[in-house]
């Protein structure tokens, strides 16, 4: 899924790579959001891990992700959930539960809180404030430009 344009006031955390994570991190430098998948009992997974939560297989490939999903439930910290977000606008912290079925814990942008809404339509857009190859997975409204 290719998307851009997130609305950023902020430099966001960066991530540290691991060795189980390495892919998807790489992936998203090319705009493209993967899932986890199991060979064995067809689950989707995000996010990574060594076995599938479903069956337990090890047997584990990559697949990527539309870039859709809905609104599963959200809040609007009061409080900065980390210090980069300290003076900054209020952020909407999602849990989106993407097309393909598994849950991504999110922000979403390029909306007004409080228009965001459980059930609500999400695509997939990207943050790319640091200079690490990562493009930060982001999501906003579906439609929104």
């Amino acid at each position: 899924m290719s998307s851009t344009g997130a609305t950023t006031t902020v430099q966001r955390p960066r991530p540290t790579p691991s060795p189980l994570t390495q892919p998807f991190w790489e992936a998203t430098g090319q705009h493209r959001f993967l899932v986890q998948h199991c060979n064995v009992c067809a689950t989707n997974i995000f996010y990574p891990r060594a076995s599938c939560p479903s069956c337990g297989s090890t047997d584990l490939g990559w697949q990527d992700a539309s870039g859709r999903g809905t609104v599963h439930t959200f809040t609007i910290p009061r409080r900065p959930t980390h210090r980069a977000f300290a003076g900054a606008p209020p952020i909407v912290l999602a849990i989106v539960e993407l097309a393909e079925g598994p849950r991504v814990t999110t922000n979403l942008v390029d909306c007004e809180p409080a228009d965001v809404s459980v059930g609500m339509a999400v695509e997939l857009t990207w943050d790319e404030t640091g200079d690490d190859g990562i493009a930060l997975p982001l999501f906003r409204p579906a439609g929104a430009s």
